[in-house]
């Protein structure tokens, strides 16, 4: 059951005494501001207890237990708490959870990774199972090992894997019948299923002997080599027992490399943290069956006056809330604020899942090593960090800004003669794209190859949901054109009419033989010409790709689909629905068609 109640009538009258009427309870907090932004949200026990913990009577006004500047800031800003009351602490944690997806709440801890990480996939439901690099992991009848991070790292254990364990490559159907064998089978990496040349039962011999590999049984692989290895030797099969003796070497000389040491075959994950002021930098190295498939680090630069415990504890929570393979054991430095976590973890898992924090021994060893990276990767992010700003300095210079341009918001139009135009949004924080914020726009009321008017309509849709005060501080601090000063006077035009006061920049390339990149500024009618291999020239051109590619992209993506629907349109028979479900599992019109008349 969902309850709300209204804590501030105003903006910066005062915070009023703490909510009685709140539950006793388990449940999630959502702290608004007045425009019914969620500042922070929270779980507890016991809503009453905790949500009354902020507060504490004084004798002017309320206050905050033990404020931190950060706490303070969000008390300050606070319009009312909304409340959800959950079944237990486990419903409360993974409500807390989605809920912090979803709306990423500026006082909260975010996780900021959007990537899916690589699996090594054997396809064990097939006939002849091979194996394939996936960016998902399914609870299917597959097997999936990993993750590899960084991703060469899994490139690499297959091409080992693919030496070591011929298995095939090709998706297609295995028939036994095929004329002839592919390359692979001629350099010695696939038995040819395909032709019959090797038997299903011989075929999942192999097959268990790579899952051996892969599942660090490495012991019990080697024995039955070494068995066969001596098999085929008596029966005077000494060609085939060559090959044998040619695999074990390579799998010792493959484990000698990747193999750590370890008391316990199990799967765990190893966190360790660095931190200087509000920078932080989280280190999780992936052990699976005694071998380090790889690592991952994350950092942060805005957690100041945020605990280690706070950070330890959003982290684990954010990380393991997608599909992600969840190990046996999570090793971490500090307690968690939530020992409900184990639990939580245990049940997406559905097999017991332990959180340890190691005082001594080999685990402790493992912790150390993830603190070691985590603060060798922390200082590279800050040497990165001072580059940056200077780059930023040197922008604002050029171009006369107040203020460094953190945030950076980079506008493209794609079309061609008008047709499927499209416009595109990047946006540019820190170092790096903020692809969340990102955002695709079909032209609706321009026809014909009109850059200017596609582009003013592109703004306006935009900028038109931020114009007034009460938006003014979602505004960026550059707005960056593609074009030149047609393309800029168009953006002015836009923003004197919303009454907005951005600044906004045009580049282009300079036209005939001089292609350097030129920045167009409001009121100057001479453009500033930027140095090729300047850091500055760098970084803009680097945006203004970024939004190119995004909107060729969609652009593609709209003609692909018309293209798509006019064919499928001239076949009988096929009604929308049917042409929904084709458009999402196809590719391209001809992969489609063809399957319709396969099927027909």
């Amino acid at each position: 059951m969902t309850m709300k109640m209204d804590i501030l009538k105003n903006v910066g009258a005062g915070l009023k005494p703490a909510p009685t009427n709140l539950p006793d309870s388990p449940g999630v907090y959502l702290m608004k501001d007045a425009d019914g932004e969620i500042l922070y949200i929270g779980k507890a026990s016991s809503l009453k207890d905790r949500v009354r913990s902020y507060f504490q009577k004084a004798s002017r006004g309320v206050k905050f237990n033990a404020p931190t500047l950060k706490t303070t800031a969000m008390l300050e800003q606070i319009a009312d708490i909304e409340w959800i009351v959950a079944g237990s602490d486990l419903e409360a944690l993974i409500l807390e959870n989605n809920l912090i997806k979803k709306h990423k709440p500026k006082y909260n801890v975010i996780l900021r990774d959007d990537k899916n990480y690589p699996y090594l996939k054997l396809s064990t439901d097939e006939d002849f199972p091979r194996f394939s690099i996936v960016r998902r992991y399914k609870k299917d009848k597959a097997l999936y090992f990993g993750p590899y991070v960084p991703a060469n790292a899994l490139r690499e254990t297959l091409i080992v894997i693919n030496k070591i364990f011929p298995l095939r490559k090709c998706k297609k159907a295995i028939t036994g019948r095929d004329e002839r064998p592919c390359l692979n089978y001629q350099i010695g990496r696939c038995l040819a299923p395909c032709c019959g040349k090797i038997s299903k039962d011989d075929y999942y011999k192999i097959v268990k002997d790579a899952r051996l590999f892969l599942e660090g049984k490495d012991k019990e692989l080697l024995k039955s080599l070494n068995e066969k290895m001596e098999r085929e030797s008596e029966a005077l099969n000494f060609e085939e027992a060559a090959k044998t003796r040619d695999r074990i070497k390579k799998i010792e000389r493959v484990l000698e490399k990747q193999r750590i040491t370890v008391t316990e075959m199990i799967d765990q994950d190893v966190i360790g943290m660095a931190r200087e002021g509000g920078n932080a930098n989280i280190q999780i190295l992936f052990i699976r069956n005694g071998m380090m498939t790889g690592r991952k680090d994350f950092f942060w630069d805005d957690l100041k006056d945020t605990s280690n415990n706070e950070v330890i504890t959003s982290f684990v929570e954010q990380f393991y809330r997608d599909e992600i393979q969840i190990p046996d054991e999570v090793l971490i430095p500090i307690e968690l604020e939530d020992r409900g976590i184990e639990g939580w973890l245990s049940q997406r898992k559905e097999k017991q899942v332990h959180i340890i924090i190691p005082k001594r021994g080999h685990k402790a060893s493992l912790i150390k090593l993830s603190e070691e990276n985590a603060l060798i990767r922390l200082n590279e992010a800050l040497t990165e960090k001072k580059k940056y700003e200077l780059i930023l300095n040197e922008l604002k210079d050029m171009i006369s800004l107040q203020q460094l341009p953190r945030r950076i918001e980079a506008f493209d139009i794609s079309n061609i003669s008008g047709s499927q135009a499209v416009g595109s949004m990047v946006v540019w924080e820190g170092e790096w794209p903020k692809k969340s914020d990102y955002r695709r726009f079909k032209i609706k009321t321009v026809h014909g190859a009109d850059d200017y008017g596609m582009m003013k309509e592109v703004l306006h849709r935009y900028y038109s949901k931020l114009a007034g005060a009460l938006h003014a501080a979602s505004l960026p601090d550059l707005v960056m054109i593609d074009g030149g000063r047609g393309q800029l006077n168009t953006a002015l035009d836009v923003f004197k009419e919303l009454g907005i006061d951005i600044k906004v920049i045009g580049i282009a390339k300079a036209r005939g033989d001089d292609e350097r990149e030129r920045i167009f500024l409001p009121n100057k009618d001479e453009p500033i010409e930027l140095e090729p291999s300047s850091p500055v020239t760098l970084l803009l051109q680097r945006i203004r790709d970024e939004s190119h590619r995004f909107a060729i992209s969609y652009h593609r993506k709209l003609m692909n689909k018309r293209m798509f629907v006019s064919v499928l349109d001239d076949i009988k028979g096929i009604g929308p629905i049917r042409k929904r479900k084709l458009l999402k599992t196809f590719e391209s019109a001809e992969s489609a068609v063809k399957a319709v008349i396969r099927h027909s």
